[in-house]
């Protein structure tokens, strides 16, 4: 990041590590039909499974904030004068977190706590099971900054017997609260890369906090979604990572746009 020239980005969307105390690791599984095999499939057809990819890294920080501050401070100075970052985090870290922005870009420059709710997974018996991230957008000056307001997707009403068929058909438009499915463990978007974020939510905040021609940034791009929401939406996007196993899954999803890859220096 210090190596690119300063206010030159219109979005900064990046999903840093959560510090959630733990390796981050998915495994990539093919299975064959076998009768004597280690998993029982639908209607107790019985397979063999063998490994077929191994990714992840380690997600532990002894000072998460030390970790944090310099790339915070580094997309500060990336970002247009009309610049938003929208940082994705943990409810772990993120009131952490949300202080040092506060420090970092002025607490007017606070825009809005965007909740991601999603319903998959395991549940908590011995508390209430935790199921949303948080993301917290920051505008590099709060009197400018850029919401395409008619890009924005809507959704279906709750209740649409509420508003009349009019205003069913044509759907409302999101609160600060998401509802969205998690990338679907069998599905084409999942790449194998652990901590994958849906396509959905980050081409929503691609949309609507740039326009088409700016340049993005994700400084922790991982399975690379901003990429790909970026170039189907007609932005430039500059992808960042170091780990071995992000760069060869970003290689081949975003094959596709031709992107340039370099090696850092």
């Amino acid at each position: 990041m210090d190596a690119l020239p300063a206010g030159t980005f219109a979005l900064v969307y990046t999903d840093p590590p959560f510090n959630t105390g733990r390796k981050q690791r998915r495994v990539a599984l093919r299975t064959v039909a076998d009768a004597a095999g280690d998993r029982t499939g639908f209607a107790g057809k019985r397979y063999r499974s063998h490994v077929v990819g191994d990714t992840g890294y380690d997600d532990r920080f002894d000072d998460y904030l030390e970790f944090l501050r310099p790339r915070l401070l580094a997309i500060h100075r990336l970002l247009a004068p009309d610049g938003s970052l929208l940082l994705h985090l943990d409810p772990r870290e993120s009131h952490y977190v949300k202080v040092e922005l506060d420090r970092i870009f002025g607490r007017s420059s606070f825009i809005n706590e965007i909740v991601w709710a999603y319903d998959y997974g395991a549940r908590s018996r011995s508390r209430w099971s935790s199921k949303h991230d948080v993301i917290l957008w920051y505008a590099k000056d709060p009197r400018r900054y850029c919401f395409e307001y008619d890009a924005i997707d809507r959704i279906p009403y709750l209740a649409p017997g509420l508003v009349g068929p009019e205003k069913a058909a044509r759907g409302k438009t999101p609160t600060d609260v998401w509802w969205h499915t998690i990338v679907s463990p069998t599905g084409k978007e999942k790449t194998g890369y652990p901590t994958q974020k849906p396509l959905g939510i980050v081409r929503r905040i691609v949309r609507v906090h740039s326009r088409p021609g700016d340049r993005v940034l994700d400084p922790f791009a991982g399975s690379g979604t901003l990429g790909e929401a970026a170039a189907a939406d007609g932005r430039d996007a500059v992808l960042v990572d170091d780990n071995p196993a992000a760069i060869a899954v970003m290689r081949k999803r975003l094959a596709r746009f031709e992107p340039g890859p370099r090696s850092r220096r």
